[in-house]
């Protein structure tokens, strides 16, 4: 028996294969892509941990040492691995129904879950999750995301924030009377500046072209390579000290970003715990897996490097997230915004998701006490731009044009996702999508009837005669029942494109009411898979014609 299982994927990373034939030029734009990616990094990983419930330094290294494992070990070219904004709802929940702790161990029991469905080749499952449910739970993220740096956006004096959406929406609305309109006004120039500094610096932007004429200003077209989220980072944070502004920041929240490596420390691990935490790490290793293999498709889409291996990227993002538990980290998966960015800077192997890490590490390493000084509403800002890039937006408007099915499993798990947990709203999509295409399926098949007389009933079927829909079968034998003795019944199987064991049955119970009448039940033009099964359980014997 164990020699009809299927191999086990091989574990070769993409590295190994990109190295072959590397050459200066290629590390020089690897450099480049890398660094400019790590520098993107920075405000985004601490924000995610914040947003998260966590410590910024959480983010940090889950993005340094999360980083450079996916990029070593994964199977694509160009992708940046790291905290994700989708794990920010799912996070922040465990950690206040299990504690930081449990988190530790559910993070470190996905990654060995992601490994297991690498190795056994079952990357390629996750794309079989319907397109309207990833668009219903990424919205439903992005507006949950939003939500949560409200209370830092308008800088509310709430100790701690719910984990459910309505004890948010009342925790915020019962606290509006601290209001703090300097951290309003910081977030607010924030997503301003994150819109506008893109469009400011575009390639046919007036602005652009106008400062193209002038040679004197080199350094301000060398500013205008900045990404937004750093120029915003930086200035904010200037603006903000300068004039002595009363509003929260890291330092003032968690005493700043400790300056050196994190220890290796092992949970408090045991089986009972892990039983536990069996949602959790479920939840986990859905959203990495789902997350990590759309990001890879977006990178195929985007670059000329070769195709990604699904498998292999499930096993690195398993190994990443085995590992950074162990030093604080959170979960880590592929991150869509910071792999855009890789690519457009010039990225043309893993090296450069290597050297992001690296330059992640330095800033860190050097620079971490400058950190104290970042306003928590200008990371507010920065998440609040992310989602709102991160959500499908236009999906909604384009509902009229797709079928009752497609709206109902995006809307709901959107609400779904929203007022529940992702993981619910995963399975009720899945679930709901199962339904609807067994609904859609049976609604396809049918069983004509052709020219018949006394003597001799005939039928077409068309479509796939499965559990769904046997019971577009039951006409044919009331026909029977009600016709004269000795009526024949010949089915035309030129356009049945599938039989499943249910729908053989049904026609084994067509048969018997033929054969109980004293006729004959017949099939002709039967296709290969139908006549594979038919032939396999016998019936074809009881046919008296066949073929």
């Amino acid at each position: 028996m164990l020699k009809n299982l299927p191999p086990l994927a091989p574990f070769r990373p993409r590295l190994l294969n990109d190295l072959k034939g590397y050459n200066g030029e290629k590390l020089v734009k690897d450099m480049g892509a890398g660094a400019t990616v790590g520098i993107v990094a920075l405000p985004l990983a601490m924000a995610f941990a914040i947003a998260s419930g966590l410590k910024p330094e959480a983010g940090l290294w889950t993005a340094i040492i999360a980083g450079f494992l996916i990029s070593a070990l994964g199977g694509t070219s160009v992708q940046i691995g790291g905290p994700a904004g989708a794990f920010i709802v799912i996070v922040y929940g465990i950690v206040e129904r299990y504690g930081v702790a449990n988190l530790l161990i559910a993070t470190a029991s996905a990654g060995v879950l992601l490994f297991l469905l690498g190795l056994f080749r079952l990357g390629n499952l996750v794309r079989y999750v319907p397109v309207s449910v990833v668009i219903g739970f990424t919205n439903g993220i992005a507006v949950l995301i939003g939500l949560s740096q409200v209370r830092d956006w308008l800088g509310l004096d709430i100790a701690k924030m719910p984990g459910d959406f309505f004890g948010q929406i009342g925790a915020l609305s019962q606290h509006l009377h601290s209001f703090n309109a300097y951290a309003f006004g910081l977030g607010a120039l924030c997503v301003i500046g994150l819109f506008i500094w893109p469009r400011l610096w575009a390639v046919d932007s007036q602005f652009r072209r106008q400062l193209d004429q002038i040679d004197t200003v080199s350094a301000l077209k060398a500013t205008s390579r900045l990404p937004a989220p750093v120029v915003a980072l930086v200035t904010l944070s200037l603006l903000a000290w300068a004039l002595s502004m009363p509003v929260e920041t890291i330092g003032s929240r968690f005493g700043g970003i400790p300056q050196g490596v994190p220890a290796f420390e092992l949970p408090d691990f045991s089986w009972e715990t892990v039983r536990l935490l069996v949602t959790p790490t479920l939840t986990i290793a859905i959203l990495g897996a789902i997350e990590s293999l759309l990001c890879a498709r977006v990178a195929d889409q985007l670059s000329d490097t070769p195709k990604h291996d699904p498998n292999q990227e499930l096993m690195a993002q398993g190994v990443a997230n085995v590992v950074v538990p162990f030093f604080g980290g959170m979960p880590a998966t592929g991150t869509i915004a910071r792999t855009v960015t890789n690519i457009r800077s010039g990225a043309v192997s893993p090296v450069a998701g290597i050297v992001h890490s690296a330059t992640l590490a330095a800033v860190v390493l050097i620079a971490a006490p400058l950190a104290a000084h970042i306003p928590l509403a200008v990371l507010a800002g920065v998440l609040l731009f992310v989602a709102w890039n991160m959500g499908e937006w236009r999906e909604f408007g384009r509902l009229k044009q797709f079928t009752n099915h497609y709206r109902l499993m995006m809307v709901s798990t959107f609400l779904v996702t929203i007022i529940f947990d992702l993981t619910v709203a995963v399975e009720l999509g899945l679930v709901m999508a199962c339904f609807l295409f067994v609904r859609r399926q049976s609604d396809i098949f049918r069983a004509d009837p052709l020219a018949s007389n006394q003597h001799q009933l005939t039928y077409r079927l068309y479509g796939s005669l499965f559990f769904g829909a046997v019971a577009k079968i039951d006409p044919i034998v009331n026909a029977v029942e009600q016709g004269p003795a000795g009526l024949n019944v010949m089915l035309d199987a030129t356009q049945l494109i599938s039989l499943d064991t249910t729908g053989l049955d049904a026609l084994e119970q067509l048969h018997k009411a033929v054969a109980k009448r004293g006729g004959h039940l017949g099939m002709v033009g039967v296709n290969p898979q139908p006549r594979s099964l038919i032939e396999r359980s016998g019936f074809a014997a009881h046919l008296h014609t066949f073929h």
